[in-house]
């Protein structure tokens, strides 16, 4: 008895570990992070990004550390587009590259970690369309193509493929109807994921339609009324 006891009580901790360790990869993201992202606070990304890094370096096998890390680097590279720095966006995705190298090399069947690689191997294209697609669109294909054929329901890495069809030539296989059906698919999986409407409503402008456009940034700014980046890309966008 003594034993089967034991055994429970051994499975429902490891049950436990793998609750814990897997919460932080896939729920929402750190709201210190989402919270600078949101406000194109690149001063507070930094400060946080300096932060994981002596967390990483203190414990290297704090996949959490790394975790983070990436996502700091990715969300830094994603508001240095915005404010139209593309050399210093180039540089936050490039940088965030090794922590998240080294997520996907210790868990190989993480959905999660593979999109975020892929991500970052996408971010770094749209500074050097040219070098940057020869040099990165392989990795950014291949770790989001890896992450959805381990999880088809993980609805942002078919937003993070859209947005690479979005900036992708439609000679290249890119293209905005087929960055729409990713962003589609997305909000099929979860209706309320901003970032696919917020998406959505800059490739509909791109395609010269407007009044979806717009409605789609509205509801993606009713989701998540503090993003800037919404605001900024609703009011840019014609009303008819």
């Amino acid at each position: 008895m003594e034993t089967v006891i034991s055994k429970m009580k051994s499975g429902m901790l490891k049950a436990i570990i793998v609750f814990l360790t897997s919460s932080v990869v896939f729920g929402a993201p750190p709201a210190e992070l989402t919270i600078a992202r949101d406000h194109q606070d690149l001063a507070s990304l930094n400060g946080l990004i300096e932060q994981y890094q002596q967390a990483s370096k203190s414990n290297p096998q704090c996949t959490d550390c790394l975790y983070k890390l990436a996502l700091a680097d990715s969300f830094a590279a994603e508001v240095s587009m915005e404010l139209r720095d593309k050399r210093k966006s180039e540089a936050f995705a490039e940088a965030g590259m090794d922590a998240a190298q080294k997520l996907t090399t210790s868990n190989a069947n993480n959905a999660e970690y593979h999109r975020l690689l892929g991500e970052l191997c996408g971010q770094v294209i749209p500074a050097n369309p040219i070098f940057g697609a020869l040099k990165y669109g392989q990795c950014a294909r291949d770790e989001i193509d890896k992450a959805i054929q381990l999880d088809g329901k993980l609805a942002l890495a078919y937003v993070s493929r859209g947005v690479g069809n979005y900036y992708l030539p439609s000679s290249m296989g890119g293209g905005v109807d087929i960055a729409l059906k990713d962003f589609d698919k997305a909000l099929e999986l979860n209706p309320k994921l901003s970032e696919a409407y917020l998406w959505k409503g800059v490739t509909l402008r791109k395609a010269n339609r407007n009044s979806e456009a717009r409605q789609a940034l509205q509801k993606a700014l009713e989701i998540n009324p503090q993003r800037m980046w919404t605001k900024q890309q609703l009011d840019k966008t014609p009303a008819s």
